[in-house]
């Protein structure tokens, strides 16, 4: 409903009920505009739609992949969508990442955790809620801002300028984006996943990111130790992730599934089989087993017949048991083929470097078999990115026979290679790595898990350099709020962030003026209006 005709049907409204004579039509419209999500369910069937729209856009054309940043704060998913608004106009095809490191790292009552589930399972939809409630106040500043405006150009008689801001009204894009949110191995069995999930769900999450781990063993993904389970308890989880979408009515919710065999060499079970050839058999002909005799077989064995043969898997001293070495990236193919083939949207494949030939010859046997074969990528920080590229140039120089006598393999990151050609060249390459990863690797979706873990630390360092060196005050004025004035950061007018204007504007709906408001002349934010 167009903003005027909202106000009309407000105004009939009112005009119904006498005793409602102190309401303002349009400062209901308004209100109504600046609150257009009423629940987390409605965000996430708006988004779920959003995500399907940019899947089918990416399978017509690669060039149309998307992007996130992760996030540990709703101030922070906030700023970057302000951010996005104000570089590119638009927040299309652009999400935000919940990562479950962060949480743990960040926002467990325990304190900083490891990323092994070990933090509150609700602290993940307690985050969900959170973004979404600072996204959604982003739109109410947006808006109120230009109401404001709307009044200032009636004040002044300008009926053009009026008209061109109700149109921008009209035609506001929102700052409520899909966030594709890591529900880690499910917190438990696949009843603690559909518990979890509905939570996050219920908080707006569209997009529900599932590994398959272990959920007691859990270990972050570019870190050892991590021990995967057989297809069919991780397609119970998968499963109990859409019994949540479906049960909520969000029917086109995305479940991303995430294999971590690649640098996995363990098991904690044997997979059930029923015949030759099924996938349980499929699984176990991963491990890495010795053939014996029947009158070997020792107390407390685990064997497995194979075609007449009595193979005895490798049991370590932890009870868990090990893949052959080398079968990482068949696993991770049989890992996506069957999540594909039982209900996942989207994959997610950690890898140990971000390499786009290692990515796509994956993607190439997967596509196969599933062709709109889609991945989500972690654009991960794990990854000393300008030591890996650099290393992938010398290695492609070297088999091309240009001369590479000039650098040392091993020590490419120091310094003294920054400005050759060969560091040039690898910061292209990082430069085009999502646009080219997107187009020969069917990534759909890039993301960073935990950039603003780490731009919180390199600021924070910097602030504190200077302001407590000699730099004292000046050492964040010049840094900081002269950087935010000259840049235009919206955060620059804190107080206007924070909310104090709509507080005011809604002190006037209420008292008339009789409100008490914050911004008058003897506010120090109107310093800033220049």
């Amino acid at each position: 409903m167009s903003y005027q005709a909202t106000i009309n049907e407000v105004g009939d409204l009112v005009a119904a009920n006498m005793s409602w004579s102190g309401i303002s039509a349009e400062a209901v419209a308004r209100m109504r505009l600046q609150n257009r999500f009423k629940t987390g369910l409605d965000i996430a069937r708006y988004n779920s739609a959003i995500m399907r729209r940019d899947m089918k856009a990416y399978d017509a054309d690669p060039s149309k992949y998307t992007q996130s940043l992760g996030c540990w704060h709703g101030f922070i998913g906030q700023q970057k969508l302000i951010s996005i608004k104000k570089h590119f106009g638009t927040t299309d095809r652009r999400y935000l990442y919940l990562s479950g490191w962060m949480v743990a790292a960040l926002r467990s009552e325990f304190g900083p955790l490891p990323d092994q589930s070990m933090h509150e399972k609700t602290s993940v939809p307690a985050l969900i809620e959170e973004l979404y409630t600072f996204l959604r106040q982003a739109d109410s500043r947006e808006l109120n801002l230009l109401f404001r405006d709307i009044d200032a150009a009636r004040k002044a008689g300008d009926q053009v300028k009026e008209k061109q801001l109700i149109h921008q009204v009209e035609n506001f894009q929102t700052h409520v984006v899909p966030v594709i949110a890591d529900i880690d191995a499910g917190f438990g069995n696949a009843e603690a996943t559909y518990l979890l999930a509905k939570k996050m769900i219920e908080a707006g999450a569209c997009a529900l990111q599932i590994e398959n781990q272990v959920s007691d063993e859990k270990q972050c993904g570019h870190q050892d130790g991590k021990v995967t389970v057989p297809h069919e308890d991780f397609l119970q989880k998968v499963r109990a992730c859409r019994y949540a979408f479906l049960e909520l009515g969000v029917e086109d919710g995305i479940i991303v599934t995430r294999t971590d065999s690649l640098g996995s060499g363990l098991t904690k079970q044997i997979a059930v089989s029923k015949e030759r050839g099924d996938l349980g058999d499929q699984y176990n002909g991963f491990l890495d087993c010795e053939e014996i005799a029947a009158d070997e077989l020792q107390n407390g064995d685990v064997v497995i017949n194979r075609d007449g043969k009595l193979l005895r898997p490798k049991r370590l001293s932890s009870n868990l048991f090990q893949f052959r070495a080398g079968t990482g990236e068949d696993r991770c193919v049989l890992d996506s083929i069957t999540s594909l083939q039982n209900g996942a949207d989207l994959l997610w494949i950690e890898t140990e470097k971000p390499h786009v030939e290692q990515i796509a010859g994956m993607m190439d046997r997967i596509r196969a078999v599933v062709p709109n074969a889609k991945l989500v990528y972690n654009n991960s920080p794990s990854f000393n990115w300008t030591l890996n590229f650099r290393q992938q140039v010398f290695d492609a120089w070297q088999a091309e026979g240009r001369d590479v006598s000039a650098y040392d393999r091993a020590k490419l990151m120091s310094v003294d290679y920054d400005g050759t050609d060969l560091a040039e060249e690898a910061d292209n390459r990082i430069r085009t790595f999502q646009s080219d990863a997107a187009k020969r690797a069917g990534i759909f979706h890039h993301l960073i898990t935990l950039p603003t873990y780490h731009t919180a630390a390199l600021s924070t360092d910097n602030l504190a350099k200077d302001y407590f060196g000699d730099q004292g005050m000046l050492g964040y004025v010049l840094n900081v709020q002269r950087q935010e004035i000259r840049q235009g950061i919206a955060c620059v007018k804190h107080q206007n962030m924070s909310g104090s204007d709509i507080g005011d504007d809604h002190k006037e709906y209420f008292a008339g003026e009789a409100a008490l408001k914050a911004g008058g002349i003897h506010n120090t934010m109107n310093q800033f209006a220049a």
